[in-house]
């Protein structure tokens, strides 16, 4: 198990818009963290798979022995577990990876803070009617994500398989389809909520699907994606992430040690068979 010495805490980027730490706190100063009988009690937003299976497996067989107890508040849509984090309504979430969360904090002043990188879900893509990308017919409509950084990265794996070309100098995270400078097959674009596209699959020749929400549908990265993104060098690691004010709190510190532990190592490898990779 890590040593909480070699955490390595991330700051919030330069010149991002900031709330005051009244503003920021005021949640957590009127519901601040609990403690009893030498049990801290934390509150953690997160979304069903495997954010939640992964939380639940150490709720159940390494929070007690650690001093923690986990109230596990399960959310569905991305922007809302920032909201009830920076308004101090739980004390953690789980569900986003850093590129998400700087967009998050630029676009609303949240002053929050991400411990290191827990595991991936390849982002992948998907079809009802198509074995391989190369059967994609001229015009085709492609559903992919509506979040900034999810849909940037949507195009970006897309580009990767040589569907489109980004204009020069363009972040993958930050893309839009306005910065699509080919597009060989006059590919149409429908930006859906993220959790909405495995429901809505059928409407698209293909969509690009985030793996937690392949996974809600039944759907197996490793099996039925036609293609996913690869995990080297991947930015899009999921993380434990708190407010900045309680960056140092020892009960986070606990808990974000527990996740990245050998326990939930090998629980994600024999769970999820490369569906979702660990990544530390």
């Amino acid at each position: 198990m890590r040593s909480i010495s070699r955490r390595t805490l991330f700051a919030s980027g330069a010149g991002l818009a900031a709330l005051s730490l009244a503003a920021c706190g005021g949640g957590q100063e009127e519901a601040p963290l609990t403690e009893e009988g030498g049990v801290t009690t934390l509150r953690i937003a997160a979304t069903p798979l495997p954010h939640m299976q992964i939380l639940t497996f150490v709720k159940d067989n390494l929070a007690a022995d650690a001093g923690l107890e986990l109230d596990l508040q399960e959310q569905t849509e991305y922007p809302i577990p920032n909201r009830l984090l920076s308004e101090g309504e739980v004390d953690a979430n789980f569900f986003q990876h850093l590129p998400y969360l700087e967009t998050e904090m630029a676009e609303n002043g949240y002053e929050l803070t991400p411990f290191e990188g827990i595991h991936l879900e390849p982002l992948g893509v998907y079809s009802e009617t198509l074995t391989s990308l190369d059967d994609l017919e001229e015009g085709a409509a492609i559903g992919v994500p509506n979040d900034p950084t999810n849909r940037g990265r949507a195009l970006a794996l897309l580009a990767a398989e040589g569907l489109l070309a980004l204009m020069d100098g363009v972040e993958p995270t930050a893309a839009t389809v306005d910065d699509i400078a080919e597009n060989p097959k006059n590919l149409s674009f429908e930006e859906i909520d993220a959790a909405l596209l495995p429901r809505t699959m059928g409407d698209f020749a293909a969509a690009v699907i985030n793996g937690n929400y392949a996974l809600e549908a039944d759907l197996s990265p490793a099996e039925d994606a036609l293609v996913l993104e690869s995990a080297e060098g991947n930015p899009y690691a999921n993380m434990l992430v708190v407010r900045t004010e309680d960056a140092e709190n020892e009960a986070l510190l606990k808990l974000d040690e527990l996740l990245h532990s050998e326990d939930v190592r090998a629980f994600i490898e024999e769970t999820y068979e490369g569906a979702v990779i660990a990544a530390f």
